[in-house]
Formats: C-alpha cells, structure tokens, sequence
C-alpha cells in the first residue's frame, strides 16, 4: 500500500507541476504579446502630451516652445551651460517629433526607429535638464532600448506589415 501511495503522490505532483509549467508558458504568450504594446503606449505618453503643448493651432508652433528654446533651454556638458543651436528649428523639430513618433509607437509602425528617435530625444533632454535622469530619463531610456531589442510585438502594425509581407514573398516565390 506504501508502493501506490508512493505512486499516486508522484502523480498527483507530476499533474501539479506540469498544470504550473502550462500556466507559466500561457502567462508568458500573453506577456510576451501584451508588453511592447504596454512599453509603447508608456513611452509614447509623456512626449506626446510635452508635444501637444508645444502647438497653438494646426502647424503653428506656440511662441512659448520657441520661447523655451531660445531662453531657457540650454545644454549642461562638461560643467558648462551653453546656449542651444538654433534654437527655433530645434523647437519645431521637437514640437514635429514629439507628434509624429509616439503615434508611431503607440500604432507599431516603425516602432525601432520611432523607439530611437525618442531614446536621441531622451538624451538631449538628459544634457537640458541633468537632474531629471532618475525619475524621467532613465526609465524613458530603458523602454526605448527594450522596445529597439525587443521589436514591436505581435500587437502592431509592423507585424501585421512583416506577416503580408512573408505571406506575398511565399506565394511569389511558389
């Protein structure tokens, strides 16, 4: 009796271990899914609302972004401060990226690139604004390299593009 004991516990076990392996192989499929769609919409938020700001009207750059630029934006590298290069073609440069890309990402259309586009961005804002990289630029930066490693997921426009695309090549090449 000790003998089928033993073996109904083995059992039992095995089904226990094999329906945890199950759920953590389907909670995976739905992450792996649902995560750059969640690391684009968090990226993509806080530059389009900082680009929404910076238009008065369609295609008119608000004075005060171009205010920001010329007067109070300006460059902290190697212990100086300096003064950004024209700064009116940076400010609607800006005010056009900062439209363009997170609708990009929050889409999946270019998502690598709009990804780098905003890790670039990141970057000058790290150099105007230092003390900002711990609470804004670091985590802006890691969601950007994740998105640029990680692609853009099967919720998105460039999967669909690349599946048409697989899809023609294979019926062209048959």
């Amino acid at each position: 009796m000790t003998q089928t004991r033993t073996g109904t516990n083995l059992i039992g076990r095995a089904r226990v271990e094999q329906g945890v392996r199950l759920t953590l192989e389907w909670l995976a499929w739905i992450a792996y899914a649902v995560a750059p769609l969640a690391l684009r919409i968090a990226l993509a938020v806080p530059f389009f609302r900082s680009g929404l700001t910076k238009w008065d009207g369609f295609l008119e750059l608000s004075p005060a972004a171009a205010f920001l630029f010329e007067e109070q934006f300006k460059l902290h590298i190697f212990g100086g401060v300096y003064n950004l290069p024209m700064p009116d073609t940076l400010a609607l440069f800006d005010a056009i990226a900062e439209i363009i890309l997170p609708v990009l990402l929050v889409v999946g259309l270019a998502t690598r690139f709009s990804a780098l586009g905003l890790l670039v961005m990141t970057g000058v804002i790290q150099l105007v604004v230092p003390d900002g990289w711990a609470n804004f630029h670091l985590p802006w930066a890691a969601m950007a390299v994740a998105l640029i490693a990680l692609g853009p997921g099967r919720l998105s426009l460039d999967h669909a593009v690349d599946k048409a695309c697989r899809i023609r090549n294979t019926r062209v090449g048959a």
